[in-house]
């Protein structure tokens, strides 16, 4: 069964080890982010922070590794992929109450005051306090079509923030429908604390029709609970931990940023819409959630690997139905860099396949392709596939002028975001089609293995020298050891 809400979720990481408690006070300056970066650099557990020197716990570092996302899933590293898939086929409507527990308390007017939340101010150069593990919930204004996904917040003042939105991204382009309409407000909900099919189903990447609340419904296996706002028409999760509903004004700007970004630098400030507070809405006993960006890895890379793998993924199968397993990698922001592996049926199926994965909406920067032998989530394989199964001049494909990745800092900032364009490199990394894999031992003269007959039978490789067994030897005394603490 999955998890209800994010308190289950909690009580799950705390059972396996993966959440400590901290009662000593952590100061939201600068403290919560440098112990955030501590644990996350080991692989460590979450963080419950008691003494936020606010009236609510702080929980940060909850989907800062793989396992805590294996955790999410309820699942193993061996099953999640075809889980996620499952869950991407289906759809599972939303279902709507009415006494939902993040009524509980219900704030509006002059009782409004952000700076009582628990909000960090993460790296020295942020602009502000920023509410970053937030999801976004906003309708299409023409369809109607709700949309949940992750965006950045600042916290202005007590009543006012403002937030960054790609154009490319959904909440975004809802944001140009509504100015396009000659709209001056846009109104939409910021959500804090959900179970956590619910945020990892924020970073999928879907087509702009996807009713995202009957996405997760499928991802859970049953419907999310949703309720309505108190102040805007539009539902949100009922069992959320906060809700703070807001209105986009476009005839007023304030300086938003810098942050450190999921790229690992900051992006510069700049004038954004403010997003005045209407009401804010919470459990009792409420916890406040935080997340750390950064220089990879960080929690916000983890949240979106599997989603984005699983996703991109179920796009590239259709076409390349040999593709086996793809990795999107903490070290290129999570999109930035692709590792796919297939075995291609045809000369220069491997170099289509590298075209469609820059074509993307991912847009990657760097894509490599490598066999089936090759574990796609381990760096040194790839690049050991890179250095011994390619020639640059015959391998490498470089496309410019593509449409740039979201916040890259090797692109001029100062052109317009829609206006941003970059190039992007695949590395064909799979043995030339038609190669002849030999061993060595039948070889007499290892000299001669390639010489003129390439032409005609292609290219020989001697087979890879590995060692058999390997992966079931007995090996009780290392089975044994003590852990290494991390």
């Amino acid at each position: 069964m999955a998890y209800r809400d994010f308190r289950e979720f909690l009580d799950s990481l705390r059972s396996q080890g993966e959440l400590i408690k901290i009662d000593r006070p952590v100061q939201m300056e600068l403290e919560v982010g440098k112990a955030l970066r501590k644990s996350a650099s080991v692989n460590g557990p979450a963080l419950h922070l008691n003494s936020t020197g606010t009236p609510f716990p702080l929980v940060g570092g909850v989907y800062n590794t793989r396992k805590k996302a294996l955790i999410a899933f309820q699942s193993t590293e061996e099953q999640v992929f075809d889980r996620i898939l499952q869950g991407l086929a289906r759809r599972i409507a939303p279902v709507v109450i009415e006494n939902a527990p993040v009524h509980e308390n219900v704030l509006t007017g002059d009782s409004i005051d952000l700076t009582r939340l628990p909000v960090p101010r993460y790296s020295p150069d942020d602009g502000g306090p920023y509410i970053t593990p937030g999801l976004v919930v906003s309708q299409d204004p023409e369809t109607g079509i709700p949309d949940v996904g992750h965006y950045r917040f600042e916290v202005i003042d007590k009543n006012t923030l403002s937030y960054m939105a790609q154009p490319n991204h959904r909440f975004g382009k809802h944001i140009a429908k509504a100015r396009n309409r000659g709209d001056k407000t846009f109104r939409a909900a910021l959500v804090i604390g959900v179970d956590p099919i619910l945020a990892y189903t924020g970073p999928i990447q879907v087509p702009d029709d996807t009713n995202d609340f009957e996405l997760a419904g499928g991802l859970r296996g049953e419907p999310i609970e949703l309720v309505k706002c108190v102040s805007i028409d539009l539902q949100v999760p009922a069992r959320a931990e906060f809700v703070i509903e807001f209105e986009i004004d476009f005839t007023k700007e304030v300086l938003e940023g810098p942050l450190g970004e999921y790229t690992g630098y900051y992006t510069p400030a700049s004038k954004k819409p403010i997003a005045r507070v209407l009401a804010i809405t919470h459990r009792n006993d409420a916890v406040f959630q935080c997340l750390l960006t950064g220089v990879p890895p960080t929690e916000n890379h983890i949240l979106k690997q599997l989603p984005f793998e699983a996703s991109f993924y179920a796009m590239m199968k259709k076409q390349f139905p040999t593709l086996e397993k793809v990795a999107v990698p903490s070290s290129g922001g999570v999109s930035f860099y692709i590792v796919m592996s297939m075995r291609p049926r045809y000369a220069g199926e491997a170099r289509a396949a590298l075209l469609a994965a820059m074509g993307t909406n991912l847009r990657p920067k760097t894509v490599i392709v490598v066999d089936p032998d090759i574990d796609v989530q381990n760096s040194t394989q790839v690049e050991w596939a890179v250095s011994f199964r390619t020639q640059p001049a015959r391998d490498v494909i470089i496309v410019d002028r593509l449409p740039a990745g979201p916040l890259d800092p090797s692109i001029d900032d100062s052109i317009p975001l829609d206006a941003r364009t970059g190039s992007s490199m695949g590395i064909d990394a799979t043995f030339p089609f038609g190669s002849i894999i030999k061993k060595a031992i039948d070889v007499p003269d290892a000299g001669t293995a390639c010489g003129p007959a390439l032409a005609e039978k292609g290219h020989e490789f001697f087979e890879v020298a590995d060692v058999p067994g390997w992966q079931t030897y007995d090996f009780p005394e290392l089975d044994r050891r003590s852990p290494t603490p991390e």
